[in-house]
């Protein structure tokens, strides 16, 4: 797993060349830092462009719920999502949507069923939920178990929270 993380980050970092550019401002001092992937010039932050799509309120719960409960349903959700309220997860599967995140299926029956799924780019976001969650269970075990044990917890890998979650 070492390795694996190792191979991943110096890959990322080799594909990033961080470049800075004046902002053109005559007199301006201040610089304007810009990143380039594989020659390619960004135009944002890539980690705060995925932040903006699931760092909302509730989406990552939402994302959670879909990918391990296998929940569907707008009450599936209502009802596993402490705190989250009617309209704020109405909001959030809409924003989801609209950001190619997950699908709205309705289904023409009577009553009219509505479910969600994951789309391809959706299921992608599964590593970032397990990583987040192997982070957590790491450095916040205090908070997270009742007894944490620190040798078990330092064997705990991002596969073997999949199991669990």
């Amino acid at each position: 797993m070492v390795n694996d993380e190792f191979e991943i980050r110096w890959r990322f970092a080799s594909l990033i060349e961080e470049k800075t550019f004046d902002n053109h401002h005559e007199g301006n001092k201040n610089f304007n830092q810009q990143h380039m992937i594989d020659g390619m010039l960004c135009k944002c932050c890539p980690v705060f462009n995925t932040f903006n799509i699931i760092g909302k309120k509730f989406s990552l719960l939402i994302l959670r719920n879909m990918i391990y409960d296998k929940h569907r349903r707008f009450n599936e959700f209502l009802n596993s999502i402490e705190e989250i309220n009617p309209k704020t997860l109405s909001i959030r599967l809409k924003e989801m949507e609209n950001d190619g995140i997950i699908k709205r299926q309705v289904y023409n029956e009577t009553p009219v069923r509505i479910e969600y799924c994951l789309t391809q780019k959706g299921k992608e976001l599964q590593p970032i939920l397990e990583q987040m969650a192997l982070f957590s269970v790491k450095y916040c075990r205090e908070q997270i178990f009742d007894n944490p044990d620190p040798i078990k917890i330092d064997k705990i890998t991002a596969k073997s929270i999949k199991k669990y979650m």
